[in-house]
């Protein structure tokens, strides 16, 4: 009873890392994070940034989805910016990791409004550890073979920026790639389709000295494989050094969120998440941590 258990708490989490790769980055902080899915933010505003976050899912569950991602973004003079990201994801027995190389052009379209261009080129690495399984039979069915994989992609971007709100259109992978190879009709895994990305936000000022802002945004996820995800969140910023808020998910899920502004460059977050889903219910909550750091 105890493997059988095991095996359906397994299948349920490799079904769920599918949908996560489709869906791939529903982190909190997704503003503080933007290079990861957007090559055109690298080098914005003529500042050079170094992002991390640790998202911990479903805590409640043994061996659930863990994702972890540091980002970089540089000017280099003359309109260019040039960034790189990592982002890695694990559940159960399956690690994706995914590295890219950002280059961003910079197109003035007025003085308060600046429109970038960009474009990423990285690859996906795909593994599959089976030697922690536990199996009935002696002879192992190859089906369960341990599988590595890798795949090159390009992505491409937009980003708008005023000193008021923000757009960004992005697709960080445009070509469709398998995670794994088909070895004479052996564990052939579900195909990554290219996924969209649009975002926006506007800050409105609450009072004339500006000691309260709020600030909606939105994040919206779209791919032919997967229903299609929107963050919407709002925070509040209280003299220019503190943030809280929240973030509704349409997957079910709700956030609230709360961020530090050390010295105008270090900015500390933190999000605690917890899903609708009646399914999910013993999983518990997902907390995520942010770190971004301004030179």
């Amino acid at each position: 009873m105890k493997n059988i258990l095991y095996l359906l708490t397994a299948g349920a989490l490799l079904f769920s890392s599918s949908i996560i790769a489709q869906q791939a980055n529903n982190f909190a902080f997704y503003k503080n994070q933007m290079n990861v899915i957007n090559p055109a933010y690298a080098g914005v505003d003529n500042q050079t940034q170094i992002s991390g976050s640790i998202r911990s899912q479903w805590t409640g569950v043994k061996d659930s989805p863990q994702t972890q991602a540091v980002s970089f973004g540089t000017s280099l003079g003359k309109n260019l910016g040039f960034g790189i990201s990592v982002l890695n994801d694990q559940t159960f027995i399956e690690k994706q990791t995914s590295v890219g190389i950002d280059l961003s052009y910079l197109v003035q379209l007025s003085e308060a409004t600046d429109l970038y261009f960009g474009i990423k080129a990285g690859g996906n690495s795909f593994n599959i550890n089976t030697s922690g399984l536990e199996f009935y039979n002696v002879d192992v069915d190859p089906a369960f073979a341990s599988i590595s994989s890798f795949s090159p992609n390009v992505g491409v971007g937009a980003f708008i920026k005023n000193d008021k709100y923000f757009l960004s259109l992005s697709v960080p992978k445009l070509v469709s790639f398998k995670d794994v190879k088909n070895d004479d009709g052996y564990a052939m895994v579900s195909t990554n389709r290219p996924v969209v990305y649009a975002s926006g936000g506007y800050d409105f000022s609450l009072n004339p000295m500006e000691t309260l802002v709020l600030k909606p945004s939105f994040m919206a996820r779209y791919t032919t494989a997967a229903p299609v995800s929107v963050d919407f969140n709002a925070m509040l910023m209280i003299n220019n050094n503190f943030e809280i808020g929240g973030m509704y998910r349409t997957d079910k899920a709700v956030a609230a969120m709360a961020s530090v502004i050390l010295s105008k460059k270090l900015v500390i977050g933190f999000a605690y998440e917890v899903s609708s889903r009646a399914e999910l219910a013993s999983a518990k909550n997902t907390n995520e941590i942010m770190l971004q750091f301004k030179f």
